[in-house]
């Protein structure tokens, strides 16, 4: 949903979040002309091989979680240790340039759902060093 409200600038309520898709997308970026081709993996995968496939595929990562769901929070140190780990892999070209990362907590209106807390969230971007955004 927020690969789609960044593309069309509105939410869709139909969306399906099982769904794996790659959206294109152009955009004015500090007043350049940016192509983004967006891979929004849905958070299926649960081949390693796969995870590391689209990781070695991207140049940039939004890791977003849920803060209704513990289990998509927990995941995120190990995504982010996989990102870093393939894009500083000397079999990669480009040597060792790391990619830039996000951590983007989604789903901030749904508070008494709430499943991991804003404070959660800022501790483990201040511990990996990235940054952080709660949405909606």
């Amino acid at each position: 949903a927020l690969t789609v409200r960044f593309i069309t600038r509105r939410f869709i309520g139909d969306y399906d979040p099982t769904l794996e898709m790659i959206y294109r997308h152009m955009a004015v970026i500090d007043g350049e002309m940016v192509h983004f081709e967006i891979l929004d993996t849905a958070g299926q995968e649960e081949d390693s091989l796969q995870i590391e496939e689209k990781i070695k595929w991207g140049d940039g990562f939004a890791v977003v979680y849920s803060v209704t769901d513990r289990c998509s929070f927990d995941e995120v140190m190990r995504l982010c240790f996989l990102i870093n780990h393939i894009h500083s892999s000397p079999k990669r070209s480009g040597g060792s340039e790391q990619p830039p990362v996000v951590i983007v907590a989604n789903k901030k209106d749904l508070q008494f759902d709430r499943m991991v807390s804003t404070q959660d969230g800022e501790n483990l971007s201040k511990a990996l060093k990235l940054p952080f955004y709660e949405i909606s």
